[in-house]
C-alpha cells in the first residue's frame, strides 16, 4: 500500500513539469509550414552582431528595422543597462543592448529566438509595451512584443536569456 501512495505522489509531483515540457516543446514542422508575416521577412537572413554592454557601446551594436540578427550576448553581471531591467536576469544568464531607429511612428515588434526579458529604453524611460504574443508555428521566432514608438533612437535591452546566442529583429508593423 504505501508503495503505490509513493507512486501516485511521485506522479502527481512530476506530472506539472511533464505537462510544462510538452507545451515548450518545438512543433514537428511539415514541408509546407506557413510562411512567415510580411514584417518579419527578414528574419530568417539573419547576420551577426554582437551586443553592446555599456550604452557607449552602441554605436557598433545597432539593429536596422526588418533585418534579423544573430546576437552574441555576454554574461549578465558584465552588462551595464541604460536603464535597470524591470526584470533582472540571473548571474548565470546572458544579456546586452542593441541601439535601433524608428525612423517614423508606428507599432515596432521585437522578435526573439527565445522567452528573454526585454525593456525598449527611449530618453531614459522605459516604454510601456502593447502587445505580447509567441511567433508562428515552426518559424523560430518564440517571443513577440509590440511597442508604439515615435520617431527616434532607442535601446533594446535583453535580459535572462539562457545562452550566449540570440536571433532578434525589430520591425515595424504595417
Amino acid at each position: 500500500m504505501a508503495f503505490l501512495i509513493r507512486a501516485a505522489l511521485l506522479a502527481f509531483v512530476a506530472l506539472p513539469g511533464a505537462a510544462a515540457m510538452a507545451q515548450e516543446a518545438e512543433p514537428v514542422c511539415p514541408r509546407d509550414a506557413q510562411p512567415l508575416p510580411a514584417a518579419l521577412a527578414g528574419w530568417p537572413q539573419r547576420t551577426a552582431l554582437a551586443a553592446g554592454v555599456r550604452a557607449n557601446d552602441l554605436a557598433a551594436a545597432t539593429l536596422t528595422p526588418g533585418k534579423g540578427v544573430d546576437l552574441a550576448l555576454r554574461p549578465t553581471p558584465e552588462v551595464s543597462y541604460a536603464l535597470r531591467p524591470e526584470r533582472p536576469g540571473g548571474s548565470v544568464s546572458h544579456g546586452g543592448m542593441v541601439a535601433f531607429a524608428a525612423p517614423e511612428a508606428g507599432t515596432y515588434r521585437v522578435a526573439l529566438g527565445s522567452a528573454a526579458w526585454i525593456d525598449v529604453v527611449h530618453d531614459g524611460q522605459a516604454m510601456t509595451s502593447v502587445a505580447h504574443g509567441r511567433g508562428p508555428a515552426c518559424s523560430g521566432v518564440r517571443k513577440m512584443v509590440d511597442f508604439g514608438l515615435q520617431p527616434g533612437t532607442y535601446i533594446l535591452q535583453i535580459v535572462g536569456n539562457g545562452s550566449a546566442a540570440l536571433p532578434v529583429m525589430v520591425a515595424r508593423l504595417p
